[in-house]
């Protein structure tokens, strides 16, 4: 979806690309472009636990040197 903005003869640059960008938004090119970047495969029940294990893991490691002091 490409957007055209044509410049008109007595027409500032600013008040140009102010025109450009209001077309673009509300055309929804951004937001379509904003979520194809995040999309990610879904990954299976077993991925999901073993990352959520290793996660507490983490968490729990890193609770235990804050109490201790350590960095």
């Amino acid at each position: 979806m490409i957007q055209v903005t044509r410049k008109d003869e007595r027409e500032a640059n600013e008040n140009l690309i102010r025109r450009f960008n209001r077309k673009v938004m509300q055309s929804g090119v951004l937001a379509t472009a904003k979520i194809r970047q995040r999309f990610t495969k879904d990954i299976s029940k077993t991925e999901r636990r073993k990352k959520a294990i290793i996660r507490k893991e983490r968490k729990a490691d890193k609770m235990q040197k804050i109490r201790l002091g350590v960095r």
